[in-house]
């Protein structure tokens, strides 16, 4: 009994043993297997078609984001042809077009519903787009699939089945190709922009068409680059995308290059799986396929994006300090009729097929043994041999990126500005501002963007603001006369430092008066309901109109130093330039701000010049002082408008033209004010102006 009863326990330990032993083995084979499939970090990198099948078998809807430049000569003949090679690809295509150009809204209404321009994003004053306010519009898109493409890329057919495949992965992506350059692009689309012809107007096939333009292609040019994505709920990088111009730069390639650091996306390459063109000169037929484009000197390459020339050196690559550096890419290519996505620095096959969604293949060191496989080593060599022709490298931006090598300045004096910006009665809208005030100054420029206001200037009182106002595309200019050591909190209402500012506008309003513009003076923190010019003007000659800074809500708005010369219009006459002249004078000689001079001058001491309870009358010049209606301007202490539950109604129920945030005292409350009721129109994370 006892010898059985240690056989039988001797049994059990071996028993329990063995059980222990197997589970280990289990654990260290799971370890082993573990350690040869790739890392979460891969998997997060490649497609995973493994698990939960394709996403959709349904095709999905594309629109096509691109900023052309305005349809004219041979740039606006290569866009014509590019744009309608895209509406082309398929029915389910949409195109966007980035631009405030009449040519671009007159284009695109020539081709119909599935082409739209959209203005509503951020440009320079010249007309340039902002490539990060680009990719945010884009990013917003309810497509399933967006594209970002150069304007004069012509696009082919296959574009479409490699975003089908694409848009099967399970993961979030973000695809990108180079085109190949062509010297000589001898075809066009037919009036009905579905069949390609030959210049002499015979029909081509598209398999022809291709042929003869591998045949031609060179892989010289890394600027015009094609991105593509699918929404999904990740971003496609990390942090915040520069203030790039549009085509100033190598803005593709740093979101490239944050999209493959960030890891948060599928990131490949597909230049071979798509066949994208650009042409550089163009075949010779009839005008009628580029109606309303001036198609002179097509085979000429004289045209200069927008003028704008002249400002590349100030927009390009000052954002970063490029290095290159070597990293294996995932690329697309179609081999044998099937899609591959292929590593060649693990030498490695991914096929995006639903038969082989399973499996990886190896190619070198255990050569790919069907085959079919083995036609594959043909594509992946073939890849290889354009990556040799292709000195376009991923650029690693350095972590300084946003230390500027040197100091930037725009070629425009103030007259010239004034020129370029003036509307056509040659009135414009002055703002004056230092660094301590640069995002009021950003939502007050966003608001006049929102407005459709192009017709300002602003005016930096040091260089940082001049600095941040070039980067941000605005109409900037130095005053070298401005004091110096503005303070960054304690420049409000009452402080030396105010009253040094102060004076610096009258004084720039007085030279723009003289070089015969009107001018409206308008503090950034006035705040714009409407446009409200077209009034203002209706005052006519010799009329300065002004706020009233007057709290009391009966009586005469034009008391003693009720005068708010932080918004105030004033024509350039004979009269008004004289009485700024006067006024410039005083306040040159006060220990105060400018705005008792404006008062004791233009209404005389303790208002002895006053005609009526909202007028004044300078007696040498004759120039009337008309005060505002504080219900169509009203100053930031009448009738506790800031304190309403709803300040942008309140406002409007009254009839507000503008709101002037003044009357608190200090720089971050005057802030937290504006921000708090929602009278702002700026993004300071993104950089971007709020469209609304």
């Amino acid at each position: 009994m006892k010898t059985s009863l240690l056989s039988s326990m001797g049994y059990s330990k071996v028993s329990l043993w063995s059980i222990w032993l197997t589970g280990l083995l289990l654990i260290l084979l799971s370890l082993y297997s573990t350690q040869r499939l790739p890392s979460l970090r891969e998997h997060i990198k490649k497609p995973n078609l493994t698990h939960k099948g394709f996403r959709s078998s349904g095709h999905p809807n594309i629109t096509i984001f691109s900023a052309p430049s305005p349809f004219e000569g041979l740039v606006g003949a290569r866009q014509s042809l590019a744009i309608r090679s895209w509406l082309a690809l398929s029915p389910k295509v949409n195109i966007v077009l980035f631009g405030q150009h009449p040519s671009i809204f007159s284009f695109a209404t020539s081709l119909g519903s599935r082409v739209s321009v959209e203005s509503a994003i951020d440009f320079t004053f010249l007309g340039t787009p902002f490539f990060h306010s680009m990719v945010a519009r884009s990013r917003s898109s309810n497509s399933d699939i967006s594209i970002l493409i150069d304007p004069e890329t012509i696009l082919f057919p296959d574009i479409i089945s490699t975003l089908h495949h694409a848009h099967k992965l399970e993961h979030d992506w973000l695809l990108f190709a180079m085109p190949a350059d062509v010297a000589h692009f001898p075809f066009h689309l037919d009036e009905t922009g579905h069949h390609w012809l030959r210049e002499n107007g015979e029909r081509i096939n598209i398999k022809k068409l291709q042929e003869f333009l591998i045949r031609e292609q060179q892989w010289s040019n890394c600027t015009r680059v094609l991105m593509a994505w699918n929404p999904g709920e990740l971003p496609l990088h990390a942090g915040v995308l520069p203030p790039f111009l549009y085509g100033k730069g190598l803005h593709h390639q740093w979101v490239i290059n944050e999209a493959l650091s960030s890891d948060f996306r599928f990131i490949f390459d597909a230049s071979k799986a798509i066949s994208s063109y650009y042409p550089e000169n163009l075949g010779r037929w009839p005008n009628q396929f580029f109606k309303g484009i001036d198609s002179g000197g097509v085979g000429e390459k004289t045209w200069e994006h927008g003028g704008n020339s002249h400002l590349a050196a100030l927009y390009g690559s000052f954002y970063f300090h490029p290095t290159n550096f070597s990293i294996n890419l995932v690329k697309l290519v179609k081999c044998d009729g099937q899609y591959l996505f292929i590593n060649t620095a693990k030498a490695v096959v991914y096929p995006v097929s639903s038969q082989e969604q399973r499996r990886m293949y190896v190619w070198k060191g255990r050569i790919l043994r069907s085959g079919r496989k083995k036609k594959w080593t043909a594509c992946i060599e073939d890849s290889n041999l354009v990556d040799r022709k292709i000195d376009c490298p991923v650029i690693e931006f350095s972590k300084v990126a946003f230390k500027l090598s040197r100091q930037l300045f725009l070629p425009f004096s103030l007259e010239s500005l004034l020129h370029i910006t003036a509307d056509k009665d040659k009135s414009v809208v002055l703002a004056v501002a230092g660094n301590n005030y640069r995002d009021m100054l950003m939502s007050w420029v966003c608001r006049l963007r929102h407005l459709s206001i192009s017709n300002f200037v602003v005016c930096a009182l040091d260089p940082e603001i001049y600095q941040f106002s070039v980067l941000q595309g605005l109409p900037v200019f130095k005053d070298s006369l401005a004091p110096s050591s503005i303070s960054f909190n304690d420049c409000h209402f009452g402080t030396k430092c105010f009253q040094r500012v102060t004076k610096v506008k009258s004084r720039l309003v007085l030279q723009i008066l003289k070089l015969g513009y009107n001018v409206l003076l308008s503090d950034v923190d006035v705040y714009w309901f409407e446009n409200p010019l077209p009034f203002l003007r209706s005052f006519g000659p010799a009329v300065l109109v002004a706020q009233s800074d007057e709290y009391n809500e009966t009586g005469p708005i034009n008391l003693p130093h009720r005068l708010n010369s932080g918004f105030y219009y004033a024509q350039s006459d004979n009269a008004t330039i004289v009485a700024m002249e006067k006024v410039v004078k005083h306040a040159s000689a006060s220990d105060l701000s400018e705005q008792p001079s404006f008062y004791n001058v233009l209404c005389g001491e303790g208002g002895v010049n006053r005609i009526s309870g909202d007028k004044c009358l300078e007696p040498e010049t004759n120039l009337t002082v008309h005060f505002l209606d504080r219900n169509r301007f009203p100053n930031g202490a009448y009738r506790g408008l800031w304190e309403k539950g709803n300040v942008r109604a309140a406002c409007k129920k009254k009839g507000c033209l503008i709101l002037h945030n003044n009357w608190i005292s200090g720089r971050k409350k005057k802030l937290e004010r504006q921000v708090l009721s929602g009278l702002w129109e700026y993004d300071v994370s993104t950089r971007l102006c709020l469209h609304s």
